[in-house]
Order: C-alpha cells, then sequence, then structure tokens
C-alpha cells in the first residue's frame, strides 16, 4: 500500500508526508495541493513573457506554446515566423505522451530536382537563398492551430492574443534585431514591402526603434478566427500565391490548400542511463545526435585530457554528419535506415576507426567535394512545469528574414528553406552541408532539416533544450547533453564552449575562445584544420529536478533572451 501509494502521487512527495500519515491511519480530509510553477527559456523576453501570461489565464504549457511560438513570429522576425515552420517536441504527463508536432515547409507542387541548376547543371545558390522561388510552403500556422486544438485548454484566440498585441502596439528593436538587419538588408531592399516594415527609408532602424506591423495584426486576427483556413485560404492565400507568383515564384493555391501538419513518433535512444528524447525525420537532428551519443558512449571520455576528450568528440561528429550526408531525407518519401543508424552495435563498428592520436580525414569516408560555409538563423524555446508537462520547440524561416520577401498585404516573412533541400548532388547548402538523392527537390517532399528539439531524463532530473545554429545545431545540442551527463546545470550547458565538425568541410569549427591555445595545437598535432567562427547558437534550457520537484532555467548570453520560473496564479 506504502509503495502504491508514493507511485500515484510522485509529484507531492515531499509535501505530502503528513497527508500520507493520515491516509495510513484511515483519517479523511487530508488534502494537499503542491503549487503549480512553470520555467520557461525563449530567444526574446517578450516571447516568454507571453508564455506566462496564457499560463496565468489557466493555459497549459501547450497553450503557452503556442502563445510563446506566435509572440517570437512578432518580436523575433529574423528567425522564425508565419512564413516559416519548425518542430514542436511535447511530453504529457497523464498519459505519459510523447509526440512531434511536424510543422517542417514542404516543396511546391511544380518543385523539381533541378529548378535550382543552370545549364551545366551547377547549382545557382542565390536562386534557392533569396526571392520568391527560395520559399517552400510554410507549417507555422498550421502547427499553431494543431497544438491548441488537440493539446491546448484555451482557444487559440486566447493564445494568440500576446502576439497580436506586440504586433499592433510594437516593441523596440534590440542590438541583435539591428546586426541580422544588416546583414540582410541588401536583399530586403530588394521588396518594397519588406523594406517599408523593417527598414527606415532603405537603412537599418536605430536601437530601441518602435517595430510595428499592422498588417501581420490583420493575419494574426484573422487565423485566431478562422483557424487553419484563415492563412491556407481565402484572402492570405491569395495574398501569399499573387506575391510569390509575382516574384518568380511557384507557389498555387492547391500547395496552400494540400499542406498538412504531421504527428511523428520521436527518436529515442539512450546515453549513460539518460533517455534521450529528439526529433525524428524530416529532421536529422535526432538521428545524428544519437549516433553520435553512441560511438561516445563506447569510450570514456571522464578520463581523457582535455586535448583527447575533444578529438574524440570531433570523430564522433564526423561519422554521424557522415551518415546526415549519406542517407538522411523525408521518410515520407524514401526509405532511411534509421533503426541501424540508431543502433548501439552501428555504432560499436563505427567506433573501432577511432584512434586518439591521429584523426580521420573526411575524405577517407566517401570524397565528398569541399563545400563552402554560409549564413544561419532560426530560434528555440523550452518550456517545462513542475507535473513534467513540456515542450521543446525548434523554429525556423532559414536564413535571417527568410527569403527577404514579404506578401504585400499579410505581414508574412516568407522562408528560404528549398535551400535545405540538396540542388546538385555534393553542392553544400548555405550551412555547407552536403548530401545526395535522399535529399533531393520533390513535390510536396519536406527538405531535411537539423533543428534538434530535445528531451533528456535520468532518475534525478528532466531536461528540455535545443538552440538555432543551422547545421551546428546538433553538436550544441550534443556538448549540451554530455554536460547534462556530467551532473552541471541549465546555466552550464547555454555556457559550454563550441566547437563543431560536420563532416565536409572537414575541419573544425570553434567559436571565440571555444579552445584554449593548448587544444588549438593539441588538435592540430592529431591532423585537424581548424577555423575560428563568431560566437554562435542562442540555447533556451529548463530542467525539472524530481526530487525537490523544483525548477531551473536559462537562456543563452550569446543571445537577448529570457529565462524565468513563476508560480501560476490559477
Amino acid at each position: 500500500m506504502l509503495s502504491s501509494f508514493w507511485k500515484q502521487n510522485k509529484r507531492i512527495k515531499n509535501a505530502g508526508i503528513s497527508c500520507l500519515l493520515l491516509v495510513l491511519f484511515s483519517i479523511t480530509g487530508c488534502s494537499i495541493k503542491q503549487p503549480r510553477q512553470a520555467a520557461i527559456a525563449s530567444a526574446h523576453p517578450l516571447a516568454t513573457q507571453a508564455g506566462f501570461e496564457i499560463l496565468h489565464q489557466g493555459g497549459n504549457v501547450f497553450d503557452a506554446a503556442v502563445a510563446v511560438s506566435a509572440a517570437l513570429a512578432v518580436v523575433e522576425p529574423s528567425g522564425s515566423g508565419l512564413g516559416g515552420g519548425g518542430f514542436w517536441l511535447l511530453h504529457r504527463e497523464s498519459d505519459e505522451l510523447d509526440i512531434m508536432i511536424d510543422g517542417r515547409e514542404k516543396a511546391p507542387l511544380a518543385a523539381h530536382k533541378d529548378m535550382f541548376l543552370d545549364a551545366s547543371g551547377e547549382a545557382k545558390k542565390q536562386l534557392s537563398l533569396n526571392g520568391a522561388l527560395a520559399a517552400g510552403i510554410p507549417g507555422m500556422p498550421a502547427g499553431l492551430v494543431h497544438l491548441s486544438e488537440k493539446y491546448g485548454k484555451l482557444p487559440l484566440a486566447t493564445s494568440l492574443q500576446p502576439a497580436i498585441r506586440y504586433a499592433e502596439q510594437g516593441f523596440k528593436i534590440d542590438t541583435r534585431h539591428q546586426k541580422l538587419l544588416g546583414m540582410r538588408s541588401a536583399v530586403l531592399n530588394q521588396h518594397p514591402e519588406t523594406a517599408a516594415i523593417f527598414l527606415d527609408k532603405g537603412r537599418v532602424p536605430e536601437k530601441g526603434s518602435i517595430l510595428r506591423q499592422t498588417d501581420l495584426v490583420k493575419t494574426l486576427k484573422i487565423i485566431a478566427a478562422q483557424g487553419k483556413a484563415g492563412f491556407y485560404a481565402g484572402l492570405i492565400a491569395d495574398k501569399l500565391v499573387i506575391a510569390v507568383q509575382q516574384g518568380g515564384g511557384i507557389w498555387t493555391l492547391d500547395d496552400l490548400h494540400h499542406y498538412q501538419i504531421v504527428e511523428r513518433t520521436p527518436v529515442t535512444g539512450s546515453y549513460q542511463g539518460i533517455k534521450v528524447t529528439s526529433a525524428a525525420l524530416p529532421s536529422s537532428g535526432g538521428i545524428v545526435l544519437l549516433e553520435a551519443l553512441n560511438i561516445l558512449e563506447t569510450v570514456d571520455l571522464a578520463t581523457m585530457d582535455s586535448i583527447t576528450r575533444k578529438h574524440m568528440i570531433v570523430e564522433a561528429m564526423r561519422h554521424a554528419y557522415h551518415d546526415r550526408a549519406l542517407y538522411l531525407g523525408d521518410a515520407d518519401f524514401i526509405d532511411v535506415p534509421v533503426e541501424r543508424l540508431i543502433n548501439k552495435q552501428y555504432a560499436y563498428g563505427l567506433a573501432t576507426t577511432l584512434r586518439t592520436d591521429q584523426a580521420l580525414p573526411s575524405e577517407y569516408l566517401t570524397g565528398h567535394t569541399q563545400a563552402k560555409q554560409g549564413g544561419r538563423n532560426t530560434t528555440h524555446f523550452s518550456i517545462i512545469d513542475n507535473e513534467g508537462n513540456r515542450v521543446a520547440a525548434t523554429l525556423s524561416i532559414n536564413f535571417p528574414f527568410g527569403a527577404g520577401l514579404v506578401a504585400e498585404g499579410t505581414g508574412v516573412v516568407l522562408n528560404n528553406e528549398m535551400d535545405d533541400f540538396v540542388s546538385a548532388k555534393d553542392s553544400g547548402n548555405g550551412y555547407g552541408l552536403v548530401g545526395g538523392d535522399a535529399n533531393a527537390i520533390a513535390p510536396e517532399k519536406r527538405m531535411l532539416s537539423s533543428m534538434t528539439p530535445t528531451f533528456l531524463e535520468d532518475s534525478e532530473r528532466i531536461a528540455v533544450l535545443g538552440t538555432p545554429g543551422g547545421s551546428r545545431i546538433i553538436s550544441m545540442v550534443l556538448l549540451a547533453t554530455l554536460d547534462f551527463a556530467a551532473g552541471y546545470s541549465p546555466e552550464s550547458w547555454v555556457k559550454v564552449k563550441r566547437f563543431h565538425h560536420q563532416y565536409i568541410p572537414d575541419q573544425i569549427l570553434y567559436e571565440k575562445a571555444g579552445l584554449t591555445s593548448e587544444e588549438i595545437n593539441g588538435l592540430q598535432a592529431l591532423g585537424h584544420q581548424l577555423k575560428q567562427y563568431y560566437n554562435y547558437g542562442n540555447m533556451q534550457a529548463v530542467q525539472l529536478n524530481k526530487a525537490t520537484d523544483s525548477l531551473s532555467a536559462a537562456s543563452d548570453h550569446r543571445g537577448e533572451g529570457l529565462a524565468s520560473v513563476q508560480r501560476i496564479n490559477e
């Protein structure tokens, strides 16, 4: 009887000791309820506040996720938006449901594998990066509606209110927003509708300037009132298609009408007793993360010096990213050997090639040609409550401000996710990632992603984490997972010094101060090529301590987000 009682009351065990004694002695009338708390970490303070606003109105973590997603579309338009897509990884504690909502963009019906090639068969990169042809069919609005209607408690219109208010009243732009505008201002100036919203007479506005988005207000209100049909049919759909076609794109109304989100079973595995739950295809994140962790489980990182430890992590990354290029794509279109790739025995086989005294050249794996490195942008948020309900969501329009095109009268910034397909075999995308036929363009196919929203759970803790960063997302989550395994807190995970290897180009990319001079020299002596990069990533992480029901949260200091834990008023 005692063990059964504790199992049924695992979330109130500390507060309920006296109640337990009363139950054992058949005394009735004892009722102790643990105060409801939640932790939210997102890339913008207003988005975090939007999530708590909805929780205080009686919403659950899934309603809060709708609010945060929509708010980020308004206040961080460089990273995500209604014209993009993403993945929402959910856990519902009442029935222990784990599910991934796939709101990834899709190729238009008229898309084909050679659409970005010139007469000689070479990829014309600007076509897949800028302008109307670069845009896939958005999944964000459908994802928000599905998340609200199937998993939320509040009406969609309620959860969208913070985003509508931010767009209508405006908000002060920050340094990061300015920097990203500066990177893409030349492209934005090619589209008068976009420039009119985000630029000041063609120039980057001053820090602290107020950004109001009146057309986006109208679009959000239509979605709030009409749900999915408010975006994928009717007035908004007409405006989107007209803008794309006038810009040289290939969207039709049928593309929008046919779009559907998909619920997928997450990828799961383990590392040193930690349960890992992460994104499934068409995200490569979960598979590559687990394959690298499985390889690293064969060695004892804790006993290694820092140079050898980083070398072995790099070698695991090299193998896992190689398999990404070789095998991964939209599993609705191709057969992908997922079970083999995440099998520990497969990893043990790969681990036999690891040497502590020498780097393995990437050309020894397949000999793909060198690919260029490019831009990036995405966003992530993490939510958990003290009952264990949680959401990890990574959302994107790909490059900063996507394709640079806003459909007139909608306020919707269109993505440039078509660049995440392979335009020509072994040609790198904007992040330098290579691939083959598995990720070739096809009508209604979803392009391969690196987004890696992830849950980690051991006997004591539950973690929710993720980050933007293009091809470097997976390696950042890998390093944070290793930090979690070492017993550290969210504040430590988001501060981990970052280094990255993605198989091609054959080099270790590291952020400023990411490696010491001794580590750089040691890794070069092992045969590695190294390149210093800017301080990348913007990880958002939250944690539940099972023993105390206490929550903690951290927002990456490289960004300008907000992590907070609050008691929820009910």
